[in-house]
């Protein structure tokens, strides 16, 4: 895993799971960070950012799909369309 994202189903919320690439080789790790893109290319508004285990994450990641959340294209950053 490198990168996923998921939105809710208001498509409102949405959060970004991605690798600490400082801890992967000795202790993976994952950011989860949960925000929203804002409109007129504002910056997201990021709520909050959790340092997980792999393990962990990907409990979360299928907690929330179970919960209807919603594979989507990453909303903010670098890989974000414009």
């Amino acid at each position: 895993m490198r990168e996923g994202w998921l939105i809710d189903g208001n498509n409102h919320w949405s959060m970004r799971f991605h690798r600490d690439e400082k801890s992967w080789l000795r202790d993976q790790r994952v950011f989860v960070d949960m925000g929203r893109s804002m409109p007129n290319g504002e910056p997201a508004l990021l709520k909050s950012r959790r340092h997980l285990r792999l393990d962990e994450a990907t409990v979360l990641w299928k907690s929330l799909r179970s919960y209807g959340w919603q594979q989507t294209d990453p909303l903010w950053g670098p890989d974000a369309e414009p």
